[in-house]
């Protein structure tokens, strides 16, 4: 697993061993990517459920200003402070070992781009979702990937699901407000 592109170009990752985790492939990684592409420029990104914390890195190395990465297993956050100090991203990356339910709970901070992949099976986005999109900015971006079987509601508070597509196992369900709404919300 190579970061795809920008300043950590084909830098290696490493992965938890052990773990159930499932590295976000290639090819769903740059579908993402390329959807996100004008987006990632000074961008505050989250990466929940971080795994390696590859989507975080890749967004830093496509030019993100920050972001901020958990995970609950001690191992993974060993391995994503592994996978940020070697791509250089220590003095713009924090990661955290905590459930994601308690960071969004205590965090002030706003994001521009969140990534969620959690377990599967497990029913964690309906959960979360709702914390997380009062965290997000007016113009923010929620970046789901899940299982095709699950199916995600249309709205989240004033998060509309604007894209999903299904990559074999994993679908990625895309939420933006409407860029009316955002606009509206940013005049009064």
């Amino acid at each position: 697993m190579r970061v795809i592109t920008g300043s950590a170009r084909g830098r290696k990752l490493l992965t938890p061993e052990g773990l159930d985790t499932r590295p976000t492939t290639d090819k769903v990684k740059e579908a993402i990517c390329s959807a996100l592409q004008f987006e990632f420029s000074s961008a505050a990104v989250l990466d929940l459920f971080a795994g390696s914390g590859q989507m975080g890195i890749e967004a830093l190395s496509r030019g993100a200003r920050s972001a901020v990465l958990t995970d609950r297993n001690p191992r993974a956050v060993r391995c994503i402070t592994e996978n940020v100090k070697a791509c250089g991203f220590s003095d713009i990356a924090a990661v955290y070992q905590t459930d994601a339910a308690a960071f969004l709970q205590r965090t002030v901070d706003r994001f521009d781009i969140a990534f969620l992949d959690p377990p599967y099976h497990k029913g964690f986005l309906p959960e979360i979702l709702p914390m997380l999109a009062p965290k997000m900015s007016k113009n923010g971006i929620i970046v789901c990937e899940h299982e095709p079987e699950l199916k995600l509601p249309e709205q989240i508070l004033e998060f509309h699901l604007q894209k999903q597509k299904k990559y074999g196992k994993i679908t990625v369900s895309i939420y933006r407000i409407p860029e009316t709404e955002a606009e509206g919300s940013e005049r009064g």
